[in-house]
């Protein structure tokens, strides 16, 4: 699956993990176009945020849902 970044870039989704410290936190594992694998909280993944006045998704699924 791909996400477009509310500043841009497209992402990869890798998988989802559990942080070892707290396993009720949940984590998105993502890629850059670049190989940069990064990690963030599932529901900081998909909050909105405020751009340009408007509320938008942090994140937006690109990738088509399979029918």
């Amino acid at each position: 699956m791909r996400y477009r970044h509310y500043k841009g870039g497209i992402y990869e989704w890798v998988c989802e993990a559990k942080l070892e410290a707290n396993p009720t936190v949940t984590l998105v594992i993502y890629r850059s176009p670049e190989g940069v694998t990064w990690a963030r909280p599932r529901e900081v993944f998909f909050e909105q945020v405020m751009h340009a006045g408007k509320w938008v998704d942090r994140f937006e699924r690109i990738d088509q849902q399979p029918e």
